[in-house]
């Protein structure tokens, strides 16, 4: 804190100043890889969200009467969609950071204090970070926009997509003579509508609006990728490029698909629908180990961003507030910092305290070490 003494300066050490400083010893920084234990835990964990999800296929579908046998292959890729997801969450979240801020974000959610103090926060940052992402507007406008198209384009397809492939969705007919129809949830009708009418024009073609949207967004950044020297700097075919190939390919295969029912009679159907399922089932195989996954990792920002949020109001007192060591400004917030160095002691690293000094004074502390154990050693 702002009373404590400063380090002793000018002393050998393995990566800083000693005595009452930080990182006396210097220990390697060596970070653990997920152990057997966290695969093996990982693995059953997957294993049974899969499991689930099949339960869920055949109890939703009312015993597969309301499943179409067309459509397994995508009900087969989502159950393996299904099982890399956790598997991969589970084995990000086991690691000591991101446990930390994952545990302090949902203690943060949860918390019945930070709801009577701040009862906008959660849907603030649900808005924020999870739906609008204005924070990517900092750094391009126009890659925001074509990032909400894709966010938008892909919500609005998974939407539509998985339940009518796990038969959750179905369309009957409600009657022999016209062209009504009824939408069903598990079999419970939620309502009907008219084939011919603009609900029923937009309900046949959501996927289609999806498609535009995805196709927009993707290829703005495909536009980018090859034009913008900034950009190409150390990207990569399989995690940079291929996920949009991957949606563009989905969307325009998808585009033909109804192309080919409304104009060419049906021409090329079979050959378009073998394509698009090949596409699609590729792409959800693919998604848990690719760019795609911080689709995923994305919903815990919320909860991290609102603990940084809630610690931030409450180190508006002074006592809340943690001081640099050697100068006593500022840093962050105490709970900010205790939860820096409890994750730096996770991984071993051996030189926390550090996260107790500003930038200004790690570099001044830095320096002085070299002038006495490097500089001075070659009078």
């Amino acid at each position: 804190m702002a009373g404590t003494a400063p380090p002793t300066e000018g002393r050998p050490t393995g990566g800083g100043p000693v005595g009452d400083g930080p990182g006396g010893g210097g220990a390697e920084a060596v970070g653990p890889s997920p152990g057997s234990a966290t695969v093996v835990r990982a693995s059953v964990v997957a294993a049974a969200a899969g499991a689930l999800l099949v339960v869920a296929i055949v109890l939703g579908s009312r015993g597969l009467r309301d499943f179409d046998s067309a459509l397994v292959p995508y009900a087969v890729a989502s159950v393996f969609l299904t099982f890399g997801v956790v598997y991969r969450y589970v084995v990000w979240v086991s690691a000591p950071a991101a446990r930390r801020l994952f545990v302090a974000g949902w203690k943060a959610a949860l918390s019945w204090e930070n709801l009577k103090r701040s009862p906008a926060a959660l849907p603030r940052m649900i808005a924020t970070y999870l739906g609008f992402q204005k924070f990517l507007g900092a750094r391009s406008h126009a890659r925001w926009a074509a990032h909400q198209l894709i966010f938008w384009g892909c919500l609005l397809a998974a939407a539509i997509t998985f339940p009518l492939t796990w038969g959750w969705f179905t369309f009957t007919s409600s009657s022999a003579a016209g062209p009504g129809y009824e939408m069903r949830l598990w079999g419970l009708k939620l309502f009907g509508f008219d084939s011919g009418s603009f609900l029923g024009w937009a309900l046949y073609h959501g996927l289609d609006l999806a498609a535009v949207l995805v196709i927009g967004g993707a290829g703005y950044f495909l536009w980018r990728r090859v034009r913008d020297r900034a950009a190409t700097t150390g990207q990569r075919f399989g995690y940079d490029f291929l996920p949009l190939l991957a949606l563009v390919t989905i969307s325009v295969t998808g585009l033909l698909l109804t192309f080919s029912e409304m104009f060419l009679h049906g021409g090329g159907y079979e050959f378009l629908a073998i394509l698009h399922m090949a596409s699609v089932v590729l792409t959800l195989v693919y998604l848990p180990f690719g760019k795609f996954f911080h689709i995923v990792q994305r919903p815990a920002a919320v909860g991290m961003q609102l603990f940084k949020y809630t610690a931030r109001r409450r180190g508006s007192d002074a006592e809340e507030l943690q001081g640099c060591r050697r100068c006593g400004r500022p840093i962050d917030t105490v709970a900010a910092v205790d939860n820096l160095r409890a994750t730096m002691r996770d991984l071993q690293l051996g030189f926390d305290g550090w996260a107790e000094y500003c930038p200004r004074c790690k570099r001044v502390l830095r320096g002085n070490a070299y002038l006495s154990n490097v500089k001075r050693g070659f009078k």
